[in-house]
């Protein structure tokens, strides 16, 4: 891997580049990542998988060795087929209905931890609560506040949100985006894939610094810290 911005650099050493993590005041610091085509979608066949190379699998392990925890929609979990994991992990779910004899709960090295809400049926949250630490973070819709609050509360400082589009436009309207890590893969996929983040427009679109670039294999690594 090479670093273009702000300096070239070849060959640099990722940790040194994604080793400058976000802050945030009173929350852990949020630094979201993502990958999408050069037409901009964000799965191929569903999944993000196929847009990926080498080179991003390997800075998809250096970022989550970066954080201290991760948070992810229950739908890219599934999706992606999440393992069980030597960190924590929280798992976003309004319905709080999610496959509990998994190895992603039950052969985890850190019980997982659930974020979900009061109005999820009683009996989904009391079976999480055998293999999960169950967080209820709203009424009827998860608040992503809350959910970074329950993070703190385990001394979580860095949080790395791994999507999918619908819990980063939530976090991004919130305004808990910090940094976003975004690898471009060199592929043209077409097709009604979503955006990196979806939903409501926000009220105010914010702008970001460019922290980095690198590349590797025709894919670029964009690195944009919140301005905010």
């Amino acid at each position: 891997m090479r670093q273009l911005l702000p300096d070239l650099v070849d060959p640099v050493d990722p940790v040194a580049v994604y080793g400058d993590l976000p802050e945030a005041r009173g929350r852990p610091a949020v630094r979201l990542n993502m990958i999408a085509s050069i037409d901009g979608a964000t799965t191929v066949g569903g999944v993000s998988g196929g847009l990926g190379g080498p080179a991003d699998k390997r800075l998809f392990s250096i970022l989550r060795s970066l954080a201290d925890a991760v948070l992810v929609a229950a739908g890219t979990a599934r999706a992606e087929s999440y393992g069980p994991s030597t960190r924590l992990v929280a798992v976003v779910s309004r319905s709080c209905a999610l496959d509990w004899a998994a190895p992603f709960f039950t052969a985890a090295t850190v019980r997982p931890m659930v974020v979900t809400v009061a109005g999820a049926p009683a009996a989904n949250r009391a079976r999480g609560a055998e293999v999960a630490d169950v967080v209820i973070a709203g009424e009827d819709s998860v608040d992503m506040r809350r959910a970074l609050d329950a993070l703190g509360e385990r001394a979580v400082r860095s949080v790395l949100a791994e999507g999918g589009p619908s819990l980063n436009g939530q976090l991004a309207a919130a305004g808990l985006v910090d940094e976003l890590c975004l690898s471009v893969s060199p592929a043209v996929v077409g097709g009604d894939s979503k955006r990196i983040l979806s939903g409501p427009a926000l009220d105010v679109a914010p702008r970001c610094e460019l922290r980095s670039v690198c590349e590797e294999d025709g894919f670029l690594f964009l690195r944009y810290r919140s301005s905010s």
